[in-house]
C-alpha cells in the first residue's frame, strides 16, 4: 500500500479502462480511494477483472475520472457522464487526480502543461530532453507516452512536463500548471468542443493561475488568448521582443543567437523552429542554463510518426508523419518538401484538405486512402494536382515508390491530413503500418537488385 493515501475513502468512478484507464483504477486503489470502474467493452472488462479492479455502475460516487476520449458533455455524453453532471459530481482527468496526490504528499513538485493543435508531443519529449540533459529529475507523458497515474510521486526538486490534449484540459479543476505553453490553435476536434470557441476554452485552461505562459505568435487564434502569469511569446520566424524566436536557423532571444538549428537534425521548419523557440522558453524558465539548452537542441533524436525517415529505396526518402491527423499539421510536413510523392487519406478533419493548396505545387503526385479518399481526389482535381485513389496503405507504398521514381521526386511522404481510425487503432499503428511496409519494399527491391 502506498504511504500516500489522498483519497482514502473517496468512492471514484474511473470510465474507460484503455491506456489510461487501468493504470488510474489501480494507482487510484493504492491511494486509499474505493474505486468501481467500467467500459463498454467486454474485452476490457474481462482484463480489469483479471485484475482486481471492481466493476460496477453505482448510482452514487464521489469523483469521476473518464478516459479522454469518451465525451462527459453534448449530444454524445455518455450515461455515466450525465448521471455524474445530474448529481454535481466533478468529472476530472488523470492529471487532475496526480496534482492532487503530488500536492497531498507535501512535494512542491513543478508542473509543466504543453499544449496547441499541433507540435505539443515534439516540444513535451524536446523538453524532456533538455532538462534530462541537466540531470533533473523529471516525469514525462500525458497524451504523449506514460499516463499521469503511471507516474511517481516526485520530491520538490522534480518537475513533471505534461502533454494536454484539449480533451484533458477541459477536465482540470484544482490542477495548476506552474509553467505552460499554448503553441498554436486550428480547428480540431469541433464535434467534441461545438466550435473553435470552445476548443481554444478548452486548451486555454492549461493557462490558469501559471507563473510563466509561453504563447506561440504565429496565429492569430493564440494570439488572441490571455495568458496566466508573465508571458513569453514564441514564434518560428518572426522577432518577438521579450522572447524566443527563430531567423532562418537561428534560434535567438535578446542575449543573442541561443542555438543554429541547421545542425539539429531532428527539427526541421518553421514548425520546428517554433517549437525549439517553446522548449527553450521553458527551460530558461526551470532555471536550465543557456549552454546546456544550447547543446541539447542539437542533439534531440526527433520522435517516431513526425516526419520519421523510415528507410530509403533506391535513394528515394520515405518519411513517416503518421502524427499529422489534421490538415495544419500536414501543411508543416509538406513545407519541408521542394517535390515529393504524397500519401494522404482517413477519416477527414473538418476542412479536409483545402487549406493545403498553397503546397499543392510541391506535390508530384498524390495517393490516396481511407474515408477521405474521394473527397481529397476532388479537391486535387479541381487544383490541378496528380493522384490516384488506392484505398489502402498496402497498395499506396509501392505505387508511391514508382510514382517517385517516374516524376523524379526524392521523397516519398506519409502525411495523412487524417484520423486512422477507418483502418488502424491509432496514427501509431498506422505509422507502424508504413514503417513494415517500407522495409519489405526494400528488401523486396535488393532481392530484385
Amino acid at each position: 500500500m502506498s504511504a500516500v493515501q489522498p483519497f482514502a475513502g473517496v468512492r471514484i468512478l474511473v470510465l474507460g479502462l484503455g491506456r489510461a484507464g487501468m493504470p488510474a483504477a489501480r494507482r487510484l486503489r493504492e491511494w486509499g480511494a474505493e474505486v468501481l470502474a467500467w467500459d463498454d467493452g467486454e474485452a476490457a472488462r474481462v482484463a480489469a477483472e483479471a485484475a482486481g479492479i471492481p466493476l460496477g455502475q453505482p448510482e452514487r460516487f464521489d469523483l469521476m475520472l473518464i478516459s479522454p476520449g469518451i465525451p462527459h458533455r453534448g449530444p454524445r455524453a455518455h450515461p455515466l457522464a450525465l448521471r455524474a453532471a445530474a448529481m454535481g459530481t466533478p468529472v476530472l482527468c488523470d492529471v487532475e487526480f496526480l496534482f492532487r496526490a503530488v500536492r497531498a504528499s507535501g512535494s512542491r513538485a513543478r508542473f509543466v502543461g504543453i499544449t496547441g493543435t499541433n507540435g505539443k508531443s515534439t516540444t513535451t519529449a524536446l523538453l524532456d530532453h533538455i532538462a534530462r540533459a541537466a540531470g533533473m529529475a523529471v516525469a514525462t507523458g500525458g497524451n504523449l507516452g506514460p499516463p499521469a497515474l503511471d507516474m511517481p510521486v516526485l520530491d520538490d526538486a522534480g518537475v513533471y512536463i505534461l502533454e494536454m490534449s484539449s480533451y484533458s484540459a477541459e477536465r482540470l479543476d484544482q490542477a495548476r500548471f506552474d509553467l505552460g505553453a499554448l503553441l498554436n490553435l486550428s480547428p480540431d476536434h469541433l464535434d467534441r468542443h461545438g466550435d473553435m470557441a470552445g476548443y481554444a476554452a478548452a486548451k486555454a485552461r492549461v493557462l490558469l493561475g501559471n507563473a510563466v505562459s509561453v504563447m506561440g505568435m504565429d496565429d492569430a487564434a493564440t494570439r488572441a488568448v490571455a495568458p496566466g502569469g508573465r508571458r513569453v511569446p514564441i514564434s518560428g520566424s518572426t522577432a518577438q521582443p521579450g522572447g524566443i524566436w527563430a531567423e532562418g536557423a537561428a534560434l535567438r532571444d535578446a542575449q543573442g543567437v541561443i542555438a543554429d538549428l541547421s545542425g539539429a537534425r531532428a527539427l526541421p521548419g518553421l514548425h520546428n523552429a517554433q517549437n525549439a523557440a517553446a522548449a527553450a522558453a521553458l527551460a530558461f524558465a526551470l532555471g536550465i542554463g543557456r549552454a546546456t539548452v544550447s547543446a541539447a537542441l542539437l542533439t534531440y533524436p526527433g520522435l517516431p510518426h513526425r516526419q520519421e525517415n523510415v528507410g530509403s529505396v533506391g535513394g528515394i526518402a520515405f518519411l513517416n508523419d503518421s502524427k499529422a491527423t489534421n490538415a495544419d499539421s500536414a501543411a508543416y510536413a509538406l513545407a519541408c518538401h521542394e517535390r515529393l510523392v504524397w500519401i494522404a487519406g482517413g477519416v477527414p478533419k473538418a476542412g479536409g484538405i483545402a487549406p493545403l493548396a498553397p503546397h499543392f505545387p510541391r506535390v508530384a503526385e498524390a495517393l490516396l486512402i481511407g474515408q477521405a479518399a474521394e473527397d481529397f481526389a476532388a479537391t486535387l482535381a479541381a487544383h490541378g494536382v496528380p493522384h490516384r485513389v488506392l484505398g489502402t496503405l498496402e497498395a499506396a507504398v509501392p505505387a508511391a515508390l514508382e510514382a517517385a521514381r517516374r516524376t523524379g521526386s526524392g521523397a516519398v511522404l506519409l502525411s495523412p491530413a487524417c484520423a486512422s481510425f477507418d483502418q488502424f487503432r491509432s496514427f501509431e499503428a498506422r505509422g507502424d503500418a508504413f514503417r513494415a511496409l517500407v522495409a519489405t519494399l526494400s528488401n523486396r527491391e535488393a532481392e530484385a537488385a
